[in-house]
Protein backbone atom coordinates (compact mmCIF):
# COMPACT_ATOMS: atom_id res chain seq x y z
CA UNK A 1 0.00 0.00 0.00
CA UNK A 2 2.79 1.85 0.55
CA UNK A 3 4.16 1.94 -2.84
CA UNK A 4 0.87 2.65 -4.24
CA UNK A 5 0.44 5.65 -2.10
CA UNK A 6 3.86 6.88 -3.63
CA UNK A 7 2.56 6.39 -7.06
CA UNK A 8 -0.53 8.57 -6.61
CA UNK A 9 1.81 11.51 -5.47
CA UNK A 10 4.68 11.22 -7.68
CA UNK A 11 3.55 8.58 -10.89
CA UNK A 12 6.70 9.38 -12.48
CA UNK A 13 8.75 7.23 -9.08
CA UNK A 14 11.11 4.90 -10.17
CA UNK A 15 10.19 2.71 -7.47
CA UNK A 16 9.04 -0.57 -8.13
CA UNK A 17 6.10 -2.52 -5.64
CA UNK A 18 7.27 -5.91 -4.99
CA UNK A 19 5.40 -8.74 -6.78
CA UNK A 20 2.54 -9.39 -4.63
CA UNK A 21 1.38 -5.80 -4.99
CA UNK A 22 2.11 -5.38 -8.51
CA UNK A 23 -0.88 -6.96 -9.24
CA UNK A 24 -3.32 -4.67 -6.95
CA UNK A 25 -2.32 -1.44 -8.78
CA UNK A 26 -3.59 0.28 -11.24
CA UNK A 27 -1.96 0.47 -14.91
CA UNK A 28 -0.06 3.33 -15.07
CA UNK A 29 -1.48 6.07 -17.28
CA UNK A 30 0.63 7.99 -20.06
CA UNK A 31 3.00 10.29 -19.66
CA UNK A 32 1.43 14.08 -20.30
CA UNK A 33 3.65 17.09 -22.23
CA UNK A 34 3.96 20.18 -20.25
CA UNK A 35 6.20 21.99 -22.49
CA UNK A 36 4.05 23.45 -24.67
CA UNK A 37 1.95 25.42 -21.44
CA UNK A 38 5.43 26.53 -20.58
CA UNK A 39 6.46 27.78 -23.68
CA UNK A 40 3.15 29.77 -24.09
CA UNK A 41 3.41 31.01 -20.33
CA UNK A 42 6.70 32.66 -21.95
CA UNK A 43 5.49 34.18 -24.43
CA UNK A 44 2.80 35.74 -22.85
CA UNK A 45 4.93 37.31 -20.03
CA UNK A 46 7.19 38.67 -23.19
CA UNK A 47 4.22 39.98 -24.49
CA UNK A 48 3.27 42.21 -21.38
CA UNK A 49 6.06 43.19 -20.71
CA UNK A 50 7.05 44.89 -24.62
CA UNK A 51 3.05 46.50 -24.18
CA UNK A 52 3.71 47.81 -20.85
CA UNK A 53 7.47 48.22 -19.94
CA UNK A 54 7.64 50.71 -23.05
CA UNK A 55 4.14 52.61 -21.93
CA UNK A 56 4.66 52.56 -18.54
CA UNK A 57 6.30 55.55 -16.52
CA UNK A 58 7.12 56.00 -13.06
CA UNK A 59 5.38 58.36 -10.95
CA UNK A 60 8.21 60.52 -10.24
CA UNK A 61 9.02 60.67 -14.54
CA UNK A 62 5.17 61.94 -14.47
CA UNK A 63 5.68 64.66 -12.10
CA UNK A 64 9.21 65.73 -13.27
CA UNK A 65 9.11 65.55 -16.42
CA UNK A 66 7.35 68.71 -19.07
CA UNK A 67 4.25 68.18 -18.64
CA UNK A 68 4.06 67.60 -14.60
CA UNK A 69 2.22 70.93 -12.76
CA UNK A 70 5.41 71.12 -10.81
CA UNK A 71 7.24 72.01 -13.71
CA UNK A 72 8.72 75.16 -14.98
CA UNK A 73 6.59 76.95 -18.12
CA UNK A 74 8.70 76.29 -21.50
CA UNK A 75 9.73 79.22 -23.81
CA UNK A 76 7.59 79.27 -26.57
CA UNK A 77 10.27 80.39 -30.27
CA UNK A 78 8.93 82.92 -32.04
CA UNK A 79 10.04 85.45 -34.82
CA UNK A 80 10.27 89.39 -33.81
CA UNK A 81 9.49 92.24 -35.69
CA UNK A 82 10.33 95.86 -34.65
CA UNK A 83 7.85 98.82 -35.70
CA UNK A 84 9.60 102.02 -37.83
CA UNK A 85 8.89 105.03 -38.94
CA UNK A 86 8.88 105.27 -42.40
CA UNK A 87 7.13 106.39 -45.21
CA UNK A 88 4.00 104.83 -47.10
CA UNK A 89 2.12 106.00 -50.27
CA UNK A 90 -1.68 105.46 -50.86
CA UNK A 91 -2.82 104.20 -54.11
CA UNK A 92 -6.08 104.01 -56.42
CA UNK A 93 -6.03 100.95 -58.57
CA UNK A 94 -8.23 100.43 -61.66
CA UNK A 95 -8.45 97.94 -64.31
CA UNK A 96 -6.51 99.71 -67.77
CA UNK A 97 -6.14 99.02 -71.04
CA UNK A 98 -2.61 100.15 -72.86
CA UNK A 99 -3.91 102.45 -75.64
CA UNK A 100 -1.65 104.21 -78.69
CA UNK A 101 -1.66 107.85 -78.55
CA UNK A 102 -2.30 107.44 -82.72
CA UNK A 103 -2.78 104.24 -84.66
CA UNK A 104 -3.47 105.03 -88.53
CA UNK A 105 -4.29 102.42 -91.06
CA UNK A 106 -2.45 103.18 -94.63
CA UNK A 107 -4.47 103.34 -97.46
CA UNK A 108 -4.09 103.86 -100.88
CA UNK A 109 -5.67 107.16 -102.25
CA UNK A 110 -5.02 106.48 -105.70
CA UNK A 111 -6.35 103.01 -108.27
CA UNK A 112 -3.22 101.52 -109.05
CA UNK A 113 -1.05 98.32 -109.49
CA UNK A 114 1.34 98.32 -106.40
CA UNK A 115 4.41 98.03 -107.43
CA UNK A 116 6.87 97.88 -104.60
CA UNK A 117 7.09 97.53 -100.91
CA UNK A 118 9.73 99.19 -98.81
CA UNK A 119 9.00 97.96 -95.67
CA UNK A 120 9.57 94.90 -93.69
CA UNK A 121 6.41 93.25 -91.06
CA UNK A 122 6.94 94.58 -87.27
CA UNK A 123 9.68 97.53 -88.16
CA UNK A 124 10.05 100.61 -86.81
CA UNK A 125 9.45 103.68 -88.75
CA UNK A 126 9.45 107.34 -88.86
CA UNK A 127 7.35 110.13 -90.26
CA UNK A 128 8.06 110.29 -93.56
CA UNK A 129 9.11 107.23 -94.26
CA UNK A 130 8.62 105.62 -97.93
CA UNK A 131 6.27 102.66 -97.89
CA UNK A 132 4.91 101.40 -100.76
CA UNK A 133 5.20 102.35 -104.25
CA UNK A 134 2.20 102.54 -107.23
CA UNK A 135 2.62 102.55 -110.70
CA UNK A 136 2.67 106.17 -111.69
CA UNK A 137 2.95 106.07 -115.59
CA UNK A 138 -0.89 106.49 -116.13
CA UNK A 139 -0.74 109.93 -113.72
CA UNK A 140 2.15 110.89 -115.47
CA UNK A 141 0.00 110.53 -118.49
CA UNK A 142 -2.50 112.45 -116.99
CA UNK A 143 0.10 115.34 -116.15
CA UNK A 144 1.15 115.76 -119.32
CA UNK A 145 -2.27 115.98 -120.99
CA UNK A 146 -3.48 119.11 -118.58
CA UNK A 147 -0.11 120.52 -119.41
CA UNK A 148 -1.04 120.93 -122.75
CA UNK A 149 -4.85 121.69 -122.25
CA UNK A 150 -3.40 124.08 -120.16
CA UNK A 151 -1.51 125.49 -123.02
CA UNK A 152 -3.68 125.91 -125.40
CA UNK A 153 -6.10 127.98 -123.56
CA UNK A 154 -3.19 130.53 -122.20
CA UNK A 155 -2.59 130.96 -125.74
CA UNK A 156 -6.24 131.57 -126.33
CA UNK A 157 -6.79 133.82 -123.47
CA UNK A 158 -3.40 135.80 -124.67
CA UNK A 159 -5.27 136.30 -128.18
CA UNK A 160 -8.78 137.38 -126.68
CA UNK A 161 -6.55 140.06 -124.58
CA UNK A 162 -5.04 141.23 -127.60
CA UNK A 163 -8.30 141.87 -129.40
CA UNK A 164 -9.65 143.60 -126.41
CA UNK A 165 -6.78 146.17 -126.25
CA UNK A 166 -7.63 146.77 -129.86
CA UNK A 167 -11.27 147.01 -129.50
CA UNK A 168 -10.66 149.66 -126.94
CA UNK A 169 -8.79 151.77 -129.35
CA UNK A 170 -11.46 151.61 -132.02
CA UNK A 171 -14.30 152.62 -129.82
CA UNK A 172 -12.45 155.55 -128.65
CA UNK A 173 -11.93 156.64 -132.23
CA UNK A 174 -16.44 155.28 -132.91
CA UNK A 175 -15.12 152.81 -135.20
CA UNK A 176 -16.93 149.54 -133.43
CA UNK A 177 -19.65 149.80 -131.46
CA UNK A 178 -19.67 149.10 -127.86
CA UNK A 179 -21.84 146.15 -127.57
CA UNK A 180 -18.71 144.63 -129.53
CA UNK A 181 -16.07 145.49 -126.47
CA UNK A 182 -18.22 144.55 -124.01
CA UNK A 183 -18.32 140.77 -125.62
CA UNK A 184 -14.37 140.78 -126.29
CA UNK A 185 -14.40 141.26 -122.53
CA UNK A 186 -16.68 138.24 -121.50
CA UNK A 187 -14.58 136.55 -123.98
CA UNK A 188 -11.27 137.17 -122.18
CA UNK A 189 -13.19 136.37 -118.93
CA UNK A 190 -14.39 133.00 -120.23
CA UNK A 191 -10.70 132.13 -121.21
CA UNK A 192 -9.55 133.25 -117.90
CA UNK A 193 -11.80 130.45 -116.00
CA UNK A 194 -10.67 128.43 -118.28
CA UNK A 195 -6.98 128.57 -117.98
CA UNK A 196 -7.79 128.40 -114.06
CA UNK A 197 -9.78 125.68 -114.55
CA UNK A 198 -6.72 123.90 -116.24
CA UNK A 199 -4.29 124.43 -113.57
CA UNK A 200 -6.31 123.18 -111.29
CA UNK A 201 -6.84 119.97 -113.22
CA UNK A 202 -3.07 120.20 -113.72
CA UNK A 203 -2.51 120.19 -109.62
CA UNK A 204 -4.58 117.55 -109.40
CA UNK A 205 -2.73 115.06 -111.98
CA UNK A 206 0.89 116.07 -110.09
CA UNK A 207 -0.86 114.94 -106.68
CA UNK A 208 -2.12 112.19 -107.90
CA UNK A 209 1.53 111.28 -109.09
CA UNK A 210 2.82 112.06 -105.19
CA UNK A 211 -0.24 109.82 -104.30
CA UNK A 212 1.93 107.07 -105.88
CA UNK A 213 4.34 107.23 -103.20
CA UNK A 214 2.72 106.09 -99.72
CA UNK A 215 4.99 107.34 -96.58
CA UNK A 216 4.50 106.59 -92.88
CA UNK A 217 2.16 109.75 -91.64
CA UNK A 218 3.20 108.97 -88.23
CA UNK A 219 6.44 107.18 -86.26
CA UNK A 220 5.31 103.82 -84.59
CA UNK A 221 5.74 100.20 -85.55
CA UNK A 222 4.30 98.67 -88.45
CA UNK A 223 1.66 95.24 -88.04
CA UNK A 224 1.53 92.70 -90.72
CA UNK A 225 0.97 93.33 -94.39
CA UNK A 226 -2.41 93.51 -95.79
CA UNK A 227 -1.10 93.56 -99.26
CA UNK A 228 1.32 91.87 -101.38
CA UNK A 229 3.33 93.93 -104.72
CA UNK A 230 1.86 93.07 -107.81
CA UNK A 231 -1.94 93.30 -106.48
CA UNK A 232 -4.44 96.40 -107.87
CA UNK A 233 -5.46 98.91 -105.40
CA UNK A 234 -8.13 101.01 -104.96
CA UNK A 235 -8.84 104.29 -103.15
CA UNK A 236 -12.35 102.67 -102.16
CA UNK A 237 -10.88 100.23 -100.96
CA UNK A 238 -11.99 99.21 -96.95
CA UNK A 239 -9.37 97.25 -96.19
CA UNK A 240 -6.00 99.33 -95.60
CA UNK A 241 -2.79 98.00 -96.55
CA UNK A 242 -0.80 98.24 -93.19
CA UNK A 243 -1.17 99.50 -89.88
CA UNK A 244 0.63 101.90 -87.80
CA UNK A 245 0.95 102.09 -83.86
CA UNK A 246 2.59 104.68 -81.93
CA UNK A 247 4.51 102.65 -78.93
CA UNK A 248 6.57 105.36 -77.95
CA UNK A 249 5.11 107.39 -75.58
CA UNK A 250 2.03 104.83 -75.46
CA UNK A 251 -0.83 105.54 -72.89
CA UNK A 252 -2.78 103.50 -70.40
CA UNK A 253 -6.80 104.56 -69.96
CA UNK A 254 -7.82 103.39 -66.93
CA UNK A 255 -10.49 103.50 -64.43
CA UNK A 256 -11.79 104.65 -61.04
CA UNK A 257 -14.32 105.30 -58.58
CA UNK A 258 -16.56 108.56 -58.49
CA UNK A 259 -15.72 108.53 -54.65
CA UNK A 260 -12.17 108.43 -55.18
CA UNK A 261 -11.84 111.25 -57.90
CA UNK A 262 -12.58 114.74 -55.60
CA UNK A 263 -8.77 114.19 -54.40
CA UNK A 264 -7.37 113.71 -57.38
CA UNK A 265 -8.76 116.57 -59.11
CA UNK A 266 -7.91 118.55 -56.20
CA UNK A 267 -3.80 118.00 -56.71
CA UNK A 268 -4.39 118.26 -61.01
CA UNK A 269 -6.19 121.53 -60.55
CA UNK A 270 -3.04 122.77 -57.83
CA UNK A 271 -0.92 121.44 -60.97
CA UNK A 272 0.74 118.18 -59.43
CA UNK A 273 1.79 115.52 -61.54
CA UNK A 274 0.94 112.27 -60.03
CA UNK A 275 3.05 108.74 -60.61
CA UNK A 276 0.99 105.75 -62.19
CA UNK A 277 2.28 102.57 -62.20
CA UNK A 278 1.36 99.63 -64.50
CA UNK A 279 1.44 96.02 -62.73
CA UNK A 280 0.22 92.51 -64.41
CA UNK A 281 -2.95 91.05 -63.39
CA UNK A 282 -2.03 89.46 -60.26
CA UNK A 283 -0.52 92.99 -59.09
CA UNK A 284 3.09 91.32 -58.31
CA UNK A 285 5.09 92.69 -60.58
CA UNK A 286 5.48 96.22 -61.85
CA UNK A 287 6.02 96.93 -65.67
CA UNK A 288 6.73 100.41 -66.30
CA UNK A 289 6.29 103.97 -64.33
CA UNK A 290 4.43 106.90 -66.03
CA UNK A 291 2.20 110.06 -65.24
CA UNK A 292 -1.23 111.21 -65.26
CA UNK A 293 -1.60 112.62 -67.98
CA UNK A 294 -5.90 113.72 -68.28
CA UNK A 295 -9.39 112.69 -67.17
CA UNK A 296 -12.31 112.14 -69.05
CA UNK A 297 -15.27 114.89 -69.35
CA UNK A 298 -18.11 112.71 -67.90
CA UNK A 299 -18.76 109.95 -65.11
CA UNK A 300 -20.01 106.40 -66.98
CA UNK A 301 -23.96 106.43 -64.83
CA UNK A 302 -24.03 102.41 -65.60
CA UNK A 303 -20.71 101.80 -63.28
CA UNK A 304 -20.11 105.01 -61.62
CA UNK A 305 -16.59 105.20 -62.98
CA UNK A 306 -14.43 107.75 -64.63
CA UNK A 307 -11.84 106.98 -66.93
CA UNK A 308 -8.31 108.58 -66.76
CA UNK A 309 -5.43 109.32 -69.25
CA UNK A 310 -1.83 108.01 -68.25
CA UNK A 311 1.14 108.70 -70.18
CA UNK A 312 4.36 106.35 -70.09
CA UNK A 313 8.05 106.77 -72.20
CA UNK A 314 7.90 103.06 -72.97
CA UNK A 315 11.19 103.02 -73.94
CA UNK A 316 11.94 99.23 -73.21
CA UNK A 317 8.84 98.61 -75.35
CA UNK A 318 7.17 96.79 -71.80
CA UNK A 319 3.59 97.86 -72.90
CA UNK A 320 2.27 96.16 -76.14
CA UNK A 321 -1.21 97.66 -77.38
CA UNK A 322 -4.15 96.97 -75.93
CA UNK A 323 -2.54 94.98 -72.56
CA UNK A 324 -4.84 94.21 -69.48
CA UNK A 325 -3.14 96.01 -66.85
CA UNK A 326 -3.45 96.88 -63.35
CA UNK A 327 -2.92 100.90 -62.99
CA UNK A 328 -1.82 102.09 -59.62
CA UNK A 329 -2.06 106.11 -59.08
CA UNK A 330 -0.15 107.44 -56.20
CA UNK A 331 -2.90 109.80 -54.83
CA UNK A 332 -0.87 110.73 -51.63
CA UNK A 333 2.76 110.31 -50.03
CA UNK A 334 2.67 109.48 -45.90
CA UNK A 335 5.59 110.21 -44.29
CA UNK A 336 7.14 109.68 -41.25
CA UNK A 337 4.52 107.49 -40.13
CA UNK A 338 4.50 104.03 -37.91
CA UNK A 339 5.09 100.77 -39.77
CA UNK A 340 4.68 97.13 -39.27
CA UNK A 341 4.99 94.18 -41.17
CA UNK A 342 1.65 93.13 -41.88
CA UNK A 343 2.43 89.51 -40.85
CA UNK A 344 2.63 90.22 -37.64
CA UNK A 345 -1.03 91.99 -37.27
CA UNK A 346 -3.82 89.25 -36.04
CA UNK A 347 -7.01 89.77 -36.59
CA UNK A 348 -10.42 88.74 -35.06
CA UNK A 349 -14.12 89.35 -34.75
CA UNK A 350 -13.56 91.74 -32.12
CA UNK A 351 -10.23 93.92 -32.96
CA UNK A 352 -6.68 94.05 -34.77
CA UNK A 353 -4.85 93.26 -32.10
CA UNK A 354 -0.46 92.28 -31.69
CA UNK A 355 1.83 90.51 -29.48
CA UNK A 356 3.89 92.31 -27.88
CA UNK A 357 7.11 91.39 -26.34
CA UNK A 358 7.72 92.60 -22.91
CA UNK A 359 11.34 93.51 -21.83
CA UNK A 360 11.27 89.75 -19.64
CA UNK A 361 10.54 87.70 -22.30
CA UNK A 362 6.85 87.75 -22.22
CA UNK A 363 4.14 89.23 -24.30
CA UNK A 364 1.17 90.78 -23.77
CA UNK A 365 -2.21 91.42 -25.81
CA UNK A 366 -2.02 94.73 -27.52
CA UNK A 367 -5.08 96.03 -29.35
CA UNK A 368 -4.24 98.73 -32.47
CA UNK A 369 -5.54 100.40 -34.94
CA UNK A 370 -4.49 100.56 -38.48
CA UNK A 371 -4.10 103.39 -41.47
CA UNK A 372 -2.90 102.39 -44.92
CA UNK A 373 -1.61 99.05 -46.13
CA UNK A 374 0.54 98.82 -49.09
CA UNK A 375 2.49 95.76 -50.12
CA UNK A 376 3.46 94.02 -46.64
CA UNK A 377 3.58 97.35 -44.87
CA UNK A 378 0.81 98.38 -42.94
CA UNK A 379 0.50 101.66 -41.15
CA UNK A 380 0.06 102.23 -37.40
CA UNK A 381 -1.91 104.82 -35.97
CA UNK A 382 -2.01 103.76 -32.58
CA UNK A 383 -1.22 101.46 -30.28
CA UNK A 384 2.58 101.17 -31.14
CA UNK A 385 5.58 103.50 -31.32
CA UNK A 386 8.59 102.86 -33.24
CA UNK A 387 10.93 100.28 -31.39
CA UNK A 388 8.26 98.13 -30.21
CA UNK A 389 8.42 94.57 -31.12
CA UNK A 390 6.47 92.29 -31.65
CA UNK A 391 5.72 88.55 -32.65
CA UNK A 392 5.66 88.20 -36.15
CA UNK A 393 5.53 84.12 -36.35
CA UNK A 394 4.92 81.41 -33.89
CA UNK A 395 1.82 83.38 -32.77
CA UNK A 396 -0.79 80.41 -32.65
CA UNK A 397 0.68 79.01 -29.96
CA UNK A 398 0.60 82.19 -27.84
CA UNK A 399 -1.62 83.44 -25.13
CA UNK A 400 -1.63 86.69 -22.92
CA UNK A 401 1.25 86.01 -20.44
CA UNK A 402 3.30 83.44 -22.71
CA UNK A 403 6.77 83.46 -22.42
CA UNK A 404 8.69 83.50 -25.79
CA UNK A 405 12.25 82.67 -26.90
CA UNK A 406 12.72 85.17 -29.77
CA UNK A 407 15.19 84.42 -32.48
CA UNK A 408 16.05 86.41 -35.67
CA UNK A 409 14.01 89.20 -35.36
CA UNK A 410 15.12 91.87 -38.42
CA UNK A 411 11.65 92.99 -38.51
CA UNK A 412 11.78 95.69 -40.96
CA UNK A 413 9.26 94.54 -44.01
CA UNK A 414 11.45 94.25 -47.61
CA UNK A 415 11.13 97.28 -49.20
CA UNK A 416 10.34 99.81 -46.26
CA UNK A 417 11.27 103.39 -46.59
CA UNK A 418 12.60 104.86 -44.32
CA UNK A 419 11.95 108.57 -43.23
CA UNK A 420 13.55 111.54 -44.32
Amino acid sequence: MVYQYIRMIDPNHEIQAPEHEQRLLPAAKPKKRRWPWVVGLLALLLAAFLIFGKTGKPDSAKKDGKGGRGGAATATPVVAAEAKTGNIGVYVTGLGAVTPIYTVTVKSRVDGQLESVHFREGERVRQGDLLIEIDRRPYDAAVTQAEGQLLRDQALLENARVDQTRYTTLLSQDAIPEQQLTAQKSLVKQYEGTVKNDEGQLAAARLNVTYCRITAPISGVIGLRLVDPGNIVHAADTNGMLVITQVQPISLIFTVGEDQLPPILQKIRAGQRLPVEAWDRDLKNRIATGRLETVDNEIDQTTGTLKLRAIFDNTDDALFPNQFVNARLLQQEKTGVTLLPSAAIQRNTNATYVYLIQPDSTVRLRNITIGTTEGDQTEITSGLSPGDRVVMTGVDKLQDGSRVSVSGGGGKAPGAKAAT
